[in-house]
């Protein structure tokens, strides 16, 4: 009897988490909007603009020639910056973690590197790139690369050494050790470095962008600042909070996909 009054409470206590989560994750949203309407209609401040006001801009701001003049760019921007932090971050992540001399060497100018940040780097990325998109490129690799460098190193050192002393026994070679035991062990700590790249490569996209541009998010939000086309600032502003959460649900079903076994395991270990 206790044991069918657990089984039943556990789908109900399900549901009610749902119900919540979801009850959140609409309801806050709304609630801010509602708030933010209020706000802004008793407001005299001439750069607070409502919701609707914002939606109607973003309609004729982006639903349009702006779409591809100013979007569509800085998205390639950002997936070709953010490709090339991952294809670089992770090689040498692994060749760092897996020797540790050449770790012991290279740690002090690591964090001398990484200390810096990006922003400081687009005048000279102008000077030796000139206003280009391979510019915008360099700038965002620069502050990208250090999460998925980082967890990278990390995830290779923290590797089981009874599964690398496994596969000393049945001389696996290093290539198909390197894929079948390195990487996956690593592979969480990786993505959590591109989890965290991703942010970062969207603010440094804006940021190369507000520098040196003609095209691109950044360009057209700056334009509207200094024409003071507030709607039409705030529109570019939310556009760019759309493509971050897009970005983020794409990544978690990437995510998901690629570290299927891990969650596995820790649900079974939960149960």
């Amino acid at each position: 009897m206790t044991a069918l009054r657990a089984t039943d409470a556990r789908p109900r206590g399900l549901v009610t988490r749902i119900a919540v989560n979801v009850s959140f994750g609409f309801g806050l949203p709304v609630l801010i909007v509602v708030l933010w309407s209020a706000w802004s209609t008793r407001s005299t401040n001439r750069f607070l603009v409502g919701p609707l006001t914002i939606l109607d801009a973003f309609r004729r701001t982006w639903i349009g020639p702006a779409f591809v003049d100013d979007v569509l760019p800085s998205l390639y921007r950002l997936g070709l910056g953010l490709l090339a932090s991952i294809v670089l971050g992770v090689a040498a992540g692994v060749v760092i973690g897996s020797l540790r001399r050449l770790r012991d060497t290279l740690e002090p100018l690591l964090e001398f590197f990484r200390a810096i940040p990006p922003p400081v780097l687009i005048p000279v990325a102008m000077l030796l790139l000139g206003i280009t998109d391979t510019m915008k490129v360099v700038v965002i690799v620069s502050g990208a690369i250090w999460p998925i460098l980082l967890n990278t190193v990390e995830g290779v050192r923290a590797t089981d050494s009874v599964m690398l002393e496994t596969a000393d026994s049945f001389r696996i070679p290093r290539r198909e050790r390197l894929w079948s035991v390195v990487l996956p062990a690593a592979s969480p700590r990786i993505m959590t470095g591109v989890r965290q790249a991703l942010s970062v490569a969207l603010i440094l996209m804006v940021i190369s962008e507000m520098f040196a541009s003609s095209s691109g998010l950044g360009y057209r939000i700056a334009y509207f600042q200094r024409n003071y086309l507030v709607a039409e600032m705030w529109s570019g502003i939310l556009l760019l909070g759309l493509i971050g959460v897009l970005l983020a649900v794409v990544f978690g079903l990437v995510e998901r996909r690629v570290l299927r076994w891990y969650h596995g395991m820790k649900e079974i270990s939960r149960a």
